[in-house]
């Protein structure tokens, strides 16, 4: 993969989300591109409990990659 520094770094992880391990930490902006959702939506449906909750480390908040794709699949 030929990583460009002046591409944003949620674009290089969301073309390369299918090859993360499960443990992969995976930041806001690529949680609202992979499910077509505003970060304000994104938040909502963590809320309702139809995404997973976050974690935090620190003052950084983060999905994993594995938990994401469980709610991917599950998603009709």
């Amino acid at each position: 993969m030929d990583i460009n520094p002046f591409r944003p770094a949620h674009k290089v992880a969301l073309e390369s989300f299918t090859k993360l391990p499960d443990d992969a930490r995976v930041r806001l902006p690529v949680v609202c591109a992979l499910f077509g959702y505003s970060s304000a939506t994104a938040w909502r449906r963590c809320r309702a409990g139809a995404l997973p909750s976050p974690k935090k480390d620190g003052s950084v908040t983060y999905w994993t990659a594995g938990a994401l794709r469980a709610s991917m699949a599950g998603r009709k």
